[in-house]
């Protein structure tokens, strides 16, 4: 049994997102569907990462193996600090390496991406992402990184000069949320340790709602 994946989504997004309801559908596809979470993160960068650090101790004792991240966007900045802190692995999608410089224009009420509802950003969670600046990655080979340049976002450039060693695969085009990313999702999750044979054995038609 492969380790538990954890995805962290992005700021003001959900578990309801595109990519995480893909990957939720793909390891349900292959009977792993128990070995995949992804939680709702606070606004808080602090009190998101006390919850995630909770719940990556938690899988550990009941899988016996620590947990693959798999961040998108501030998502991946997050998973960025985790694996450093923990010695974790971590696939990167489109990941913010700047947040406390991008997010500044969005401090106030925020509407979320889905289901309704706001987020309120306070000045102090851009203190709290800075508290989470990993300057240089320490260990390449613990990190996927995808990217595409057609980010309409954040700057591929920046992610791929934040991420140098790492296993990379660029994506000429698409889009910050990498609407084509069901061409990439198989890639990511034999990275996570999903065997590639498991996969190739359950071919999988990419439907998900959005």
């Amino acid at each position: 049994m492969p380790a538990s994946i954890v995805y962290l989504h992005g700021f003001r997004s959900s578990p309801r997102s595109f990519k995480a309801q893909l990957l939720g559908k793909r390891m349900a596809s292959v009977g792993l569907a128990d070995q995949y979470v992804c939680p709702m993160l606070p606004v808080s960068p602090r009190d998101a990462m006390a919850e995630v650090e909770a719940l990556i101790a938690d899988l550990s004792t009941r899988d016996g193996a620590k947990p693959v991240l798999i961040g998108s966007s501030l998502g991946g900045y997050y998973a960025t600090w985790l694996a450093e802190r923990h010695g974790l692995r971590a696939a990167m999608l489109n990941p913010a390496t700047r947040p406390e410089r991008d997010l500044a224009k969005y401090v106030g009420e925020q509407p979320l991406w889905h289901g309704g509802g706001t987020i309120r950003v306070e000045p102090h969670h851009l203190d709290e992402l800075r508290a989470l600046a990993v300057p240089a990655i320490t260990q390449p080979e613990r990190y996927y990184l995808l990217a595409s340049t057609g980010d309409e976002v954040l700057d591929y450039r920046e992610m791929l000069a934040h991420f140098p060693g790492a296993a990379t695969r660029v994506i000429d085009g698409s889009d910050h949320g990498i609407s084509d990313f069901a061409q990439y999702m198989d890639e990511v999750l034999v990275f996570c340790g999903v065997p590639a044979d498991l996969l190739a054995a359950h071919p999988f038609d990419g439907n998900a709602s959005a």
